[in-house]
């Protein structure tokens, strides 16, 4: 929005400043005046010596009641324009800094020094809220990158195998379709899996009280065909766990969890434990799985979009898109939760998910 430029707050503190100083000093120049004068006649007083009266002492004292105030004026301005350049430097440093983010450059930071005080807080809150910008930035480029490159894998697939089933004579047509199903199915799945987690970033959803312990169940459930193919053994219990929250979100969060728990996990007889808990402030969704050792280096990147497990192949069994714990977090912070990620000692993972209650006690 346009606006017409008025006066600069340096101004408008000068002016202030000086305002007050002129009229404190008339002020107190108006009560000496009055309290000394009142005691003086204005008749002429008949002496040895020519005795002045008020009014010769209003002609005395006017004139330099008034060089007084402009004084006190210059003094003022004068003043008050130092000052108020002092007191609003730092507020410069902070609009300098925020011209620059608005330019697109995220790196410069305000580091007002001195003790704290209220341009110095602001200045702190200004520098921690570009160091979370500058972060999520860093964030979105590094996933739209990894997410270009995802999607164009499919892509140059179905574009490989068309190019040589249309040089190949003796093509297998129904081997070439199905393999193009399965590419297709694969893209279908990563971009269904960016647009839900679009929809947590953005926390478009509405928000209901749910039984984490049921959505969990339904996830078990849903995967046990994977779990018996697999031979791992899935146990799942705890306590009900009431949380508010989106239905659809939550249970793609469990589901999320126990997958990643069933394609990281042994070869063969594996064990995989869902537990809930409820605490007076928080409930906890907790998805404990055997597997591999994992080093506490790799534990930090598990979160991060499209990274899979440098020992999981490609299967019917392992199949996805490397955003399951990603998402994973993204709806546990969309619904102001925390996503924990445990190494066991003896190999494998343990994944703890904490939520708010929605009834504190």
């Amino acid at each position: 929005m346009r606006r017409r430029r008025g006066m600069s707050a340096r101004l408008k503190l000068t002016l202030s400043y000086a305002g007050i100083v002129v009229v404190s000093g008339a002020a107190l120049l108006a009560v000496v005046g009055l309290f000394l004068l009142r005691y003086v006649p204005d008749v002429q007083i008949v002496a040895d010596i020519r005795v002045p009266n008020r009014s010769d002492l209003l002609r005395a004292f006017v004139p330099v009641a008034v060089v007084v105030m402009i004084v006190l004026l210059v003094f003022g301005l004068a003043g008050g324009w130092l000052l108020a350049g002092r007191m609003l430097a730092p507020l410069d440093r902070i609009s300098h800094a925020a011209q620059l983010a608005a330019q697109g450059s995220l790196s410069h930071r305000v580091a007002l020094p001195g003790p704290r005080d209220e341009f110095r807080n602001l200045a702190d809150v200004f520098d921690s809220m570009l160091d979370r910008l500058e972060a999520h930035v860093s964030e979105q480029q590094r996933f739209a990158a990894n997410a270009s490159h995802e999607l164009r894998t499919p892509l140059s697939i179905s574009q490989t195998l068309l190019e040589v089933a249309r040089t190949d004579p003796d093509r297998d047509v129904d081997a070439l379709i199905a393999r193009l199903q399965e590419v297709n199915t694969r893209a279908i799945d990563l971009t269904e899996a960016l647009l839900l987690l679009s929809r947590a970033d953005r926390r478009t959803f509405t928000r209901e009280i749910l039984d984490l312990s049921l959505l969990a169940e339904e996830a078990v459930e849903q995967l046990l065909p994977l779990a018996d193919r697999r031979g791992i053994t899935i146990e799942v219990g705890g306590d009900p766990a009431p949380v508010r929250g989106s239905a659809a979100l939550l249970q793609q969060l469990a589901t999320n969890l126990v997958h990643n728990a069933l394609v990281h996990n042994l070869s063969f007889g594996g064990r995989v434990a869902v537990r809930t808990h409820a605490l007076p402030h928080a409930v906890a969704l907790v998805v404990e799985n055997t597997g591999e050792p994992i080093t506490t280096q790799r534990i930090t990147t598990l979160v991060e979009p499209f990274q899979r497990g440098a020992e999981r192949t490609r299967g019917e069994d392992h199949a996805g898109v490397g955003l399951g714990l990603a998402i994973a977090q993204r709806i546990t912070e969309a619904h102001d939760g925390t996503l924990v990620l445990t190494p066991r000692a003896e190999g494998g993972l343990i994944v703890t998910v904490w939520l708010p209650h929605p009834y504190p006690m």
